[in-house]
């Protein structure tokens, strides 16, 4: 059965127009799977037109009229510009403060500090990060270099931290999580097996490694509460990012946590780092 077209009444012009554009494609397509031969020419190399099958002058013309979007009814593709290779505009509000100092230069930790509490330009109460380029090969053949460190003045952020218990696993696999770290004796490591797939992803599975698991449990959680935070590189790569306090703390106790971080990395690993606030550039700590 073939189209069933559907025509209005005062559309004939339109209809018209329709038929003429058709019969200009049918010409076209006939036109192409003709196959000559001559001079400069392979062969069964296709050509527009064919010797003895020109198309007609008003069919060429509505063609090019099609190809370039002018014909009634054809609206002109708008072609998207790529973004790639180019930078992403900044706000003004970033601009204005990467104007207060110079990207090159490396500044003391007490100049450090002032300008990164100075550049935040975020309406709330943003929290302040170190972000650590390690040399490797000060690391040797680590894959990976993880440590703990003791803020003096902690993080700024209420850390709640519990001990896993069978109530707390269950809860778990029930889906509440209301915790920020969990802490679990060696004993209760093949209980947590069962929700290892919904605590490894999110961070939370207890680790030696990372000295949450421990038969000290009050201890631990008395550390971990107050100001006792574990970092980490990222996987495969030589880069620390910590969170070190927030940008309402006095400059004195964002000193004293920073060089606390320092100091248990060891200066003699550390290439690079670099201060910066929620909402603010990074500034180069002189190191």
């Amino acid at each position: 059965m073939g189209k069933i077209r559907v025509s209005k009444l005062g559309d004939e012009h339109s209809e018209q127009e329709q038929k003429r554009r058709a019969e200009a494609r049918r010409e076209t397509k006939k036109s192409k799977k003709q196959k000559v031969s001559g001079v400069g020419l392979k062969g069964g190399e296709r050509t527009a037109l064919v010797e003895g099958t020109d198309i007609k002058p008003e069919y060429k013309k509505l063609i090019e009229e099609v190809e370039k979007g002018e014909a009634p009814g054809v609206k002109k593709s708008k072609k998207k510009k790529s973004a790639a290779g180019q930078p992403k505009q900044k706000s003004k509000k970033y601009r204005d403060a990467l104007a207060m100092f110079d990207r090159s230069k490396q500044y003391p930790l007490q100049e450090a500090v002032e300008l990164v509490k100075k550049t935040s330009y975020s309406k709330f109460d943003g929290s302040v990060e170190i972000h650590i380029n390690l040399n490797p090969l000060a690391l040797g053949d680590k894959t990976d270099f993880r440590g703990t460190v003791s803020l003096p003045h902690g993080t700024g952020k209420q850390v709640k931290v519990i001990e896993a218990t069978e109530a707390v696993i269950a809860a778990i696999e029930a889906g509440k999580i209301e915790f920020d770290i969990l802490v679990a004796r060696p004993s209760m490591m093949s209980k947590l097996a069962r929700v290892a797939k919904i605590l490894g992803p999110r961070g939370l599975m207890p680790n030696p490694k990372t000295g949450t698991v421990t038969d000290e449990i009050d201890k631990r959680i008395k550390e971990l509460s107050s100001g006792k935070v574990n970092y980490k590189t990222e996987p495969n790569n030589p880069i620390i990012h910590l969170h070190i306090g927030k940008v309402s703390f006095e400059e004195d106790k964002l000193s004293a946590n920073i060089a606390a971080v320092i100091e248990s990395v060891g200066r003699g690993k550390i290439t690079k780092a670099t201060l910066a606030a929620t909402m603010g550039p990074g500034i180069r700590l002189q190191v």
